[in-house]
């Protein structure tokens, strides 16, 4: 069945052999492209998506109205809706026309669907196995480093904007299009301070009252892998959950300086008016790419709505509380 699933050619066996993940995955996108009719209407559909932007202090913010991804934004994740539905990732599952790129042997690499950027990635844990990234930090580390060359990575935790909590996946997105990519080293400066340093990682908080984040910058695998494994648990025992510490996760890889982990501290899943009532009503589901500076309205009301103030409002309602996090922040700085 999973072969079935697979885009299989020579060129494809050549490019993965050589280690050029990039390399593979723009066959794969083509590939879709040329051949998947859903595929080709939503990134069509995507070229004459609205967007405006409002300046904070000092960085950017985007909004996108985006009609295609009312599916996501919508999703229903209560524990007995998720139970009774087929699951969207299992290879089993996927649509006919769907194919992927397997990575790693155990992952495989989808296009999405319903893109917010010019190529967006779904990667997908070939075994059905709950959205958990305690035990899968050193393989999404991995990947954002076997596809840096194009893409940045993201995970959205099981209670934090992920539509297949039930199943361990990330996504992959065109670089540097979020704009805390470019805005993360002078937020760092204007915002930050400073947690942990020594020669091969630093370790920085920062609070742009907006979001509340912990940035790691480490030339190794290994040691952004200890540093997240310490912020993991000790975050943890501040922020209990029914799955995991509400998070949410950029990551990007660079040769000379290694990883760029981005980690969005969290209080809930969505906002109050995400709940309310028209015309209070705004569909607004933040998740890593909205927390990254492009949030995503799959309603053109709420996207016309959308000003400075009720940005401010969504997103510091969903991030964890500035007292949470000096606490948070300063039980880090004692153990790390």
């Amino acid at each position: 069945m999973i072969e079935q699933n697979l885009l299989i050619n020579k060129q494809l066996d050549q490019l993965i052999n050589g280690n050029l993940f990039t390399d593979a995955a723009d066959l794969l996108f083509k590939s879709q492209l040329n051949e998947w009719q859903l595929m080709q209407e939503n990134y069509f559909a995507l070229k004459g998506v609205k967007e405006k932007s409002f300046w904070f202090d000092g960085f950017k913010y985007n909004v996108q109205f985006n009609p295609k991804r009312i599916k996501s934004t919508s999703a229903d994740v209560g524990e007995e809706i998720i139970k009774s539905r087929l699951c969207f990732l299992c290879v089993e599952n996927l649509p006919s026309q769907q194919k992927g790129v397997l990575l790693n042997e155990k992952y495989v690499l989808l296009c999405n669907p319903y893109p917010i950027f010019q190529q967006h990635f779904t990667v997908s844990l070939l075994k059905h196995r709950g959205q958990n990234i305690k035990n899968s930090i050193k393989d999404f580390l991995e990947i954002t480093k076997q596809l840096s060359k194009k893409y940045t990575l993201i995970y959205n935790g099981p209670e934090c904007g992920a539509s297949a909590p039930d199943h361990l996946h990330f996504q992959a997105l065109t670089k540097n299009l979020m704009p805390i990519e470019n805005d993360i080293y002078q937020l760092k400066n204007d915002c930050g301070e400073n947690i942990f340093t020594d020669e091969q990682t630093r370790v920085t908080s920062i609070n742009d009252e907006l979001r509340t984040l912990i940035f790691i910058e480490a030339l190794e695998l290994r040691s952004a892998v200890k540093f997240f494994e310490n912020f993991y648990k000790y975050y943890s025992k501040h922020l209990l959950s029914s799955s995991e510490p509400l998070m949410n996760l950029i990551c990007d890889y660079d040769e000379e300086f290694g990883f760029s982990l981005i980690i969005f501290l969290r209080s809930k899943h969505r906002p109050e008016n995400y709940f309310a009532k028209e015309p209070n009503k705004l569909m607004i589901s933040p998740a890593a790419v909205d927390l990254g500076g492009t949030l995503i309205a799959p309603r053109e009301e709420d996207f016309n709505r959308l000003n400075k103030g009720l940005i401010q409002k969504i997103l510091s309602e969903v991030s964890l509380d500035s007292d949470s996090f000096r606490k948070i922040t300063k039980f880090l700085r004692v153990k790390l």
